[in-house]
């Protein structure tokens, strides 16, 4: 409880005021106080103008009535903060006195009190908790809660990193993220790593070993190898961020069909997870790098580097709902197998890749029947093979101006309509849909689709797939397991077109191939007629909902079995594929993936996670639009650093110097300036800062008064210009973060 009485002096002389505070009897005065009484002398020496008196558990005040004032607020901010269970320390009483002077004299440029700044609790492990000690910390911390971006900006011992790290754990932790990425750049002193001692990794860890030491202050230290180990937290160079690339000649998928990767350009459409299109947002050439090859169990491969990132879950995952896991290809190297079985399960289009809508010459159904049974040589009528009756009506129907008549067994042949008036000459329109297609002349191990069917809406290619399956496909039944469905071709190039029509509609294909030559003949007749090709067989497994089949025994069968199971994909092989110029993009899309070979989901951006990029002064620009757009959905950047200690190379120019520039003023990003105030390392760190602040201030008036007289005077060059300016744009930080 406070009294205060205010009297009243004459115009010469400050009001003069008592005040007297009563500490509650819970509240031992030495948690007031201090031990020794070290917190009294610090506010004694605050306030030399106040008589400060003990008696018991009451404590009196008198002086003018500002300072009496004040120190009747931070007694009371300083019972609410005990009341907490905290214990006051010296610094934190004289962190107090300066926000409450701040307040009072205006500047403090809001109403944060010291209690909420010093209360405000960010992470606690092992009984040590991590919070701001400063009011400018406090905003900080604040505007990593409500932006996407944040800049920290600041001298040494600010605690820019520290905070940064400790709000990502507690991402983490509270499930908001999925992993964490904390990355510096590799740039010291001019120190080159070529000429260090060790391996690469030896050589960059000392680099990094400050986020190593925050880490292990946060979490359980055996838990960060695990971590670790599972991508949940990754720290690495940046440079290592720039390397999610593949070959400039792979291809990916595009609503105008594949197109090498190295020809897209930023505002270019590719094909997304969800089988939309969706907008390149940037594309980053990457040099050479080692590559490699990623396969999966059913023969489906790309090429990409080290560092490209895959969207992947394991069979744990799945049982127990986990979200999928992101995993860069070398930290999957050595792991493909869990008990013999593939671990690593990769997503599939959900739904349908989306190609515009382009007529067609033919029913594609009925383009799919006849690339199955049909003979189209052109040196007979087309004609049609089938033992189901129901598919030589479902042709008639689907081909207009065409008679499907029954000739022996099971053959049907595709005779012209002829109407009155007609001549003879007119040529059959099967035929000349398959001239136009350039099909005419075609046999069983030389057909193909055409690409007009191939690049065109989900509707014509599930109707064309389901053309092939009804004649040349059908439903296999085990016991005990889901149905699956084969299709059988002699044509090479029909077996990889049917493959690219089931992953287009978000299936899988296993194709293997049956040998013809020791293949006991066929019976034709009552005659042996032997294989000369080889047959090619697709096992194939479709999503749910889209159905194969629709000759009517088939389609019931498939039906009765319980359909055919959830397609699934797994990495089967990682292997070295030599060195490529290699190139990554940005897309749009929601989840970053989208569709390379063989309609393999990949991405490289950076989706929930917490990213930290500390030591950012020492990134030229170009590496910090790198950093900003490798930005995913549901993410969070922090970006730390200190533009009075830049160590790039002479005539370098520091990206976080210019990104202030470029960002000031876009939404969700937010700049936060900390000062000497807000070191909270040894006391002497605050006034070297200080210190260093006022010479670079001398130095830059003098050198601006030598450019002034003339030439002999010109401005610095070099690493002292540089510094100069860090000097300027650090003063101004300063105002813009108290106002």
């Amino acid at each position: 409880m406070t009294q205060t009485t205010t009297n009243q002096a004459g115009s010469s002389k400050a009001p003069q005021a008592t005040a007297r505070f009563t500490v509650p009897a819970k509240h031992p005065m030495v948690t007031v106080l201090g031990s020794g009484d070290s917190l009294l002398r610090v506010i004694e020496q605050a306030f030399p103008a106040a008589d400060i008196h003990v008696r018991g558990n009451e404590i009196s005040a008198s002086g003018e009535a500002t300072e009496v004032d004040l120190i009747q607020r931070l007694f009371d901010e300083m019972m609410l903060v005990l009341r907490t269970g905290q214990p006051m320390t010296e610094d934190a009483v004289e962190r107090s006195i300066s926000m409450l002077r701040d307040q009072q004299e205006g500047t403090g440029g809001a109403s944060e009190t010291p209690a909420e700044v010093l209360t405000q609790n960010i992470l606690s492990n092992r009984g040590r908790t991590i919070r701001p000690k400063t009011l400018n910390q406090k905003r900080y911390v604040d505007a990593i809660d409500k932006h996407t971006v944040v800049f920290g900006i600041g001298p040494a011992g600010t605690g820019k990193t520290y905070l940064a790290m400790a709000k990502a754990v507690q991402a983490l932790q509270s499930k908001q993220v999925n992993r964490i990425i904390l990355t510096r750049p590799a740039v010291e002193a001019g120190e080159r790593l070529g000429f260090l001692p060790g391996t690469l990794y030896e050589k960059i860890d000392p680099y990094l070993r400050p986020l190593y030491d925050a880490l292990h202050d946060m979490l359980d230290p055996d838990s960060i190898p695990r971590l670790m180990a599972a991508g949940t937290i990754e720290v690495a160079p940046l440079a290592y961020m720039r390397g999610r690339a593949q070959p400039v000649f792979t291809k990916v998928m595009t609503p105008d069909g594949w197109r090498p990767i190295g020809e897209l350009q930023v505002g270019d459409m590719v094909t997304g997870s969800d089988g939309a299109p969706t907008p390149v947002l940037g594309v980053y050439p990457q040099g050479e790098k080692d590559i490699y090859r990623v396969t999966a169990q059913d023969g489906s491969w790309t090429l990409c580097c080290g560092e490209h990132l895959w969207t992947v879950r394991t069979a744990s995952d799945r049982r127990r709902d986990r979200p999928w896991r992101v995993l860069k290809t070398k930290e999957m190297i050595g792991k493909l197998r869990a008990a013999h079985a593939r671990r690593y399960e990769l997503p599939l289009l959900t739904a349908p890749a989306e190609f515009p809508a382009q007529e067609v010459p033919m029913d594609p159904y009925a383009m799919g029947l006849l690339l199955g049974d049909g003979c189209l040589t052109g040196s007979t009528t087309p004609s049609f093979s089938t033992a189901d009756p129901e598919l030589a009506q479902a042709l008639e129907t689907s081909l207009p101006g065409v008679a499907v008549r029954h000739r022996t067994g099971p053959n049907y042949v595709l005779n012209r309509i002829k109407e009155p008036g007609d001549v003879v000459t007119l040529e059959n329109p099967v035929t000349g849909v398959m001239r136009k297609l350039d099909l005419l002349g075609s046999r069983s191990n030389t057909k193909l689709v055409p690409d007009a069917y191939l690049q065109n809406s989900a509707d014509v290619r599930l109707a064309l797939l389901q053309g092939l399956l009804d004649s040349d496909g059908g439903p296999v039944v085990q016991a005990d397991r889901t149905c699956r469905i084969q299709y059988t071709t002699t044509s090479i190039l029909l077996r990889d077109d049917v493959v690219s029509l089931v992953q287009s509609l978000g299936g899988v294909a296993y194709t293997r191939r049956r040998a013809a030559e020791g293949r006991a003949p066929g019976r034709v007749r009552g005659r042996d007629v032997g294989y000369r090709h080889d047959a090619h067989v697709v096992d194939i497994r479709l999503p749910e909902g889209i159905e194969p089949f629709r000759l009517a025994r088939k389609r019931d069968k498939y039906l009765a079995a319980g359909g055919g199971g959830r397609p699934m994909r797994f990495i089967d092989n990682i292997e070295p594929a030599g060195r490529e110029e290699a190139v990554c993009i940005q897309v749009a899309a929601e989840d970053s993936l989208y569709v390379t070979e063989d309609y393999l989901l990949t991405h490289n951006t950076l989706n929930d996670a917490f990213i930290i990029l500390d030591e950012a002064q020492n990134t030229n620009p170009e590496q910090m639009k790198m950093f900003l757009t490798r930005l995913g959905f549901d993410s969070k950047i922090v970006i730390t650093g200190d533009v009075t200690q830049v160590d790039l190379p002479g005539g370098t120019k520091s990206g976080l110097r210019q990104v202030r520039e470029i960002l000031d003023g876009v939404d969700d990003v937010h700049f936060s300036m900390l000062d000497s105030s807000d070191v909270v390392r040894h006391k002497l760190v605050s006034r070297i800062v200080d210190a260093y602040e006022r010479y670079d201030v001398r130095n830059g008036d003098a050198a601006a008064d030598g450019a002034a007289r003339g030439p002999s005077g010109g401005p610095g060059t070099g690493g002292s210009g540089g510094g100069r300016q860090g000097g300027d744009r650090q003063g101004h930080g300063h105002g813009h973060g108290k106002h």
